[in-house]
């Protein structure tokens, strides 16, 4: 008789998993049944503001902390009951977490000396996981020698000599600049990819969920608001949450006709979807907004900002207070200024709402 191994399907699977701190069964819960999956050698971002419960998730797939309640499943093995070391994780702090007293090369390294591994073939992988983040050369350089971004590759190269099935990052580029963030995450996109790694992310920063991930999970409270593809997320958010959370979007209460036709004050609308009639609320990112079309909403200018490559602008008008971006940067507008506003049809979302 044969024995079959484990579908590696799923790099992680969450099973209906809460999680409550302390003893107290009147304590709320952290984390409130949560359930999905990141498929082997793929990206999935958890996303949410402070407080949602991301970081206690990724805390639970390292084994940093047990859950309260249901199970946790990577590459087919039940792992709920396990330690961080029997799981084949590695995890990449935000602070990069590197020893001070010790040299690139030694930082790198460090897991596979304490886990045994022979003194040459450390140095050997360990040389070739920093050529791999692209500082070769800085063996015997110290962590205080090295720029934010050197000490994030190093942090990197710690993270994937090890090997792991499972790479953890927590907030890993929010100590960076904004250039090296996207530097950072331009890289970290490209080694998973290359490597197919299977990869588990947390930030807070919605256009560096966009920019790297296969699968988004929205967070709020404990709970998973919406998860899916980044396109999803941003053309299609099935809640005011998310559609306020992915991109800044303006939330307006607006209604749906039966004809199919969606009213925002004297705007009509047409879903890419069907939905009910009633009362509904259509979110508005600031691209979307039209300025000076032929007919529209009627809208003041009440302040303009030049950002370089486009203009933030803010409008008084019937529905309620606008902000908008334009990347018109011939005709500005200044404060005080009388104009119509129509909308595109990117950028423009009805969701559920009375």
């Amino acid at each position: 008789m044969t024995t079959q191994t484990p579908s590696l399907t799923h790099g992680i699977e969450f099973r209906n998993v809460t999680k409550r701190y302390g003893s107290d069964a009147s304590a709320p819960l952290a984390v409130k049944g949560i359930s999905f999956e990141v498929p082997v050698g793929t990206l999935t971002t958890i996303l949410g503001p402070s407080g949602c419960g991301k970081t206690t998730t990724l805390r639970m797939i390292a084994g940093l902390e047990s859950p309260t309640s249901g199970a946790i499943v990577m590459g087919g093995r039940d792992v709920t009951t396990l330690g961080p070391a029997e799981r084949n994780v590695s995890m990449m702090f935000q602070s990069y977490a590197l020893f001070p007293h010790m040299d690139v090369i030694q930082n790198v390294g460090y897991g596979l000396r304490m886990s045994g591994v022979a003194k040459d073939e450390v140095g050997r992988r360990a040389r070739e996981a920093l050529k791999g983040v692209g500082l070769v050369g800085f063996d015997h350089r110290l962590p205080s020698e090295l720029s934010g971004g050197q000490q994030q590759r190093v942090a990197l190269a710690r993270a994937l000599v090890l090997e792991p099935a499972v790479l953890l990052f927590d907030e890993p580029l929010s100590n960076l600049d904004a250039r090296l963030r996207r530097e950072m995450r331009e890289e970290i996109r490209m080694l998973q990819q290359r490597l197919k790694l299977t990869v588990a992310y947390v930030t807070h920063d919605q256009s560096e969920a966009l920019a790297v991930s296969d699968q988004i999970i929205v967070m709020d409270h404990g709970v998973i608001a919406q998860r899916g593809t980044p396109q999803q997320l941003y053309s299609r958010p099935e809640s005011e949450f998310v559609a306020g959370f992915m991109g800044e979007a303006s939330v307006f209460p607006a209604i749906a006709q039966p004809d199919g036709q969606v009213a925002l004050g004297p705007l009509l609308l047409t879903p890419p979807h069907a939905v009910a009639p009633g009362a509904v609320k259509v979110a508005v990112r600031p691209e979307a907004w039209q300025i000076g079309t032929a007919e529209g909403l009627p809208a003041t200018c009440t302040k303009a900002a030049y950002l370089g490559s486009f203009y933030e602008y803010g409008f008084d008008t019937p529905i309620g207070p606008v902000f908008a971006v334009s990347s018109d940067l011939a005709r500005p507008l200044a404060a005080g200024a009388q104009t119509t506003l129509g909308l595109g049809r990117h950028g423009v979302s009805v969701v559920p709402g009375g």
